[in-house]
């Protein structure tokens, strides 16, 4: 009988790796993250084998296409997690950054520096990736991380933090600056949300079940990941080849991921035009469109079955798959009203030859990504350049968007005196 996994022993040991890991110079970081980058190479075919048991498993236990496909470690993604790291490295490190300096009358000089935030918890669903992309970005940036990947992915996740452990310590940081909960026990979960003697910060990754349960139980300051209900809006004033084009992409090019669109708004002048060229691409890519009454109309005669009355509740449904969400619109106003009402936050988009009304869209979304004339599909921490991600964060405190190293860190003042006191 295997031994139970320590949470206790292993969140101590990761608070002390913080602690020491704060200061770590920059290039032994970085020779870190490098060796993690040649070691998760070097295990492909170990990894994909690891891979293999949990997708196995996951058809058997009747996951999602969905959920399969975030689980899949394709070579491609195995490349990515590599290249994320390597990005990290060459970033400059937040850690020890001055973003204010300033000499008092009385002398004092005082400035704000950045520092790690300490032990950051990563609950996380599905992704392998998510396990060396959290790790090279709290490295880097200073924090030791407590990775609690979900049980569909436990192989996976394993045979990854094994690789980043190793090169951790062999770049003469403490291992357990990578610690991974090599337990599937949904228990340990509720212990780790209270551990905030140990743990500084949490940042769930996954469906809206994870992020509620974490957000309700935690006694440690929660980021949220939390879904992706993206909408495009194709306004009156467009090129309407380049707009098919992108509301394609945004729907079909991953529809399986929070930043894939989900609802497509049509401006009612431009509704019959941009059909004709998105919905036979849309048909033949498998999209199901759930259409109001006036899109229904327009797009039965191609649609076919794969066409279906939407329902109110569809408006607010993050669908992940191939199905869509479309309504015209009769003006700019309406759309914004639209997004306002059902919008999580996450990444939103115009596509408009007008500039007046692009930046009107600009000013007034209330999102963490706002677009004009671009996929939603791009709101990715590797696609902003910044390296890896450690979640997309629909909070507007104390960070927004795509997570970099940055946002892993908070600040202190240091107050340089020569005996001053106040009188």
């Amino acid at each position: 009988m295997s031994t139970p996994f320590d949470l206790d022993a292993a969140t101590t040991a990761a608070a002390a790796a913080a602690r020491s890991l704060a200061f770590a110079p920059t290039a032994k970081k970085n020779d870190a993250l490098t060796r993690m980058a040649a070691g998760l190479e070097g295990a492909r075919a170990a990894l994909q084998e690891a891979n293999r048991l949990d997708l196995e498993a996951g058809e058997a236990a009747g996951l999602s296409t969905a959920m399969l496909d975030r689980l899949a470690l394709t070579d491609g993604r195995i490349d990515q997690m590599a290249e994320g790291l390597r990005q990290i490295v060459a970033l400059p490190d937040p850690v020890g950054g001055i973003t204010r300096h300033e000499v008092r009358p009385n002398g004092l000089e005082i400035a704000k520096v950045r520092v790690p935030i300490g032990v950051v918890g990563i609950i996380y669903e599905s992704r392998p990736n998510v396990t060396a992309d959290a790790a090279g970005l709290c490295l880097k940036s200073g924090n030791a991380v407590v990775l609690r990947g979900g049980s569909e992915a436990i192989y996976s996740n394993r045979a990854i933090a094994e690789i980043l452990a190793e090169a951790v310590a062999a770049a003469g940081l403490e291992p357990a600056a990578v610690t991974f909960v090599d337990d599937t026990d949904r228990a340990l979960v509720a212990r780790l949300l209270k551990m905030d003697d140990r743990v500084d910060l949490i940042i769930p990754r996954g469906g809206e079940g994870l992020i509620r349960f974490v957000t309700e139980t935690a006694t440690i300051p929660v980021i949220k990941h939390d879904k992706g209900l993206c909408h495009t809006y194709v306004d009156r004033y467009v090129d309407l080849e380049m707009a098919a084009e992108v509301a394609l992409n945004a729907k079909v090019q991953r529809p399986g991921t929070c930043n894939a669109m989900e609802t497509l708004l049509v401006h009612v002048a431009v509704a019959e035009p941009l059909f004709e060229r998105f919905a036979p691409a849309a048909r033949d890519a498998g999209v199901i469109v759930h259409g109001c009454k006036r899109t229904c109309a327009l797009l039965a005669p191609v649609m076919g079955d794969q066409l279906v009355p939407a329902a109110e509740a569809d408006w607010d449904t993050e669908w992940l798959s191939l199905d869509c969400s479309v309504r015209i619109v009769d003006s700019l106003n309406e759309a914004l009203d639209h997004i306002a009402a059902h919008t999580s936050h996450h990444s939103e988009a115009i596509l408009t030859r007008d500039y007046d009304r692009a930046r009107r869209f600009l000013r007034e979304v209330d999102a963490a990504a706002v677009y004009v004339n671009a996929s939603t599909r791009f709101t990715d921490g590797f696609e902003f350049g910044l390296g890896a991600e450690i979640g997309i964060s629909t909070n507007k405190l104390h960070a927004r968007g795509p997570m970099g190293l940055e946002d892993l860190t908070t600040s202190k003042y240091t107050i340089l005196g020569s005996g001053q006191v106040r009188g």
